[in-house]
């Protein structure tokens, strides 16, 4: 897998304070995206074990609320293996703190994908230029939804994360 950075103490992309690891590999080309350079799965450079120690150190970090994966697409078949274990291994050194992931890919085409039971929110679907609103927080355009996946996943039915 490969990324683009990891960023510290981020509070555009869920709740809280955060760390965000972009990840390189989407197949969405979504017009008006507005990360191009990560849809190249070739691009940035390679998660090693020292890109992951210092994910582990920021989240080590009391003040921090969690990891947000976003990119490109965390979901992209270059990255979803080594993100799911790398969440699995989140949530059980760090149960208290929130997972969030940003796929280009609908719930109901994901559901049942391993990672899902380690999510605490999806924020699901493609950005559409056309849906652009900038007054939505956590999503880009109005067609995206910000998904609650574990009351989601206990209920059966799709349940929005509110602040």
């Amino acid at each position: 897998m490969r990324f683009h950075n990891i960023t510290k103490d981020d509070m555009l992309n869920g709740d809280g304070l955060r760390v965000v690891l972009w990840v390189a590999g989407c197949s969405h080309y979504c017009r008006g995206c507005q990360n191009p350079l990560t849809w190249d799965p070739a691009g940035g450079v390679e998660f090693t074990e020292s890109s992951r120690q210092e994910i582990f150190d920021l989240l080590d970090k009391p003040y921090i609320s969690g990891i947000t994966f976003s990119g490109g697409d965390p979901l992209y078949s270059g990255n979803e293996r080594e993100i799911t274990e790398l969440a699995r291994e989140i949530r059980e050194k760090y149960p208290h703190k929130t997972i969030w992931l940003y796929t280009g890919a609908k719930w109901e085409e994901i559901r049942d994908k391993e990672i899902i039971g380690c999510l605490d929110v999806l924020v699901d679907g493609e950005y559409v230029e056309e849906l652009r609103d900038p007054k939505l927080f956590w999503r880009g355009s109005s067609n995206q939804r910000v998904i609650d996946v574990q009351a989601t996943l206990k209920k059966g039915e799709i349940i929005l994360h509110c602040s």
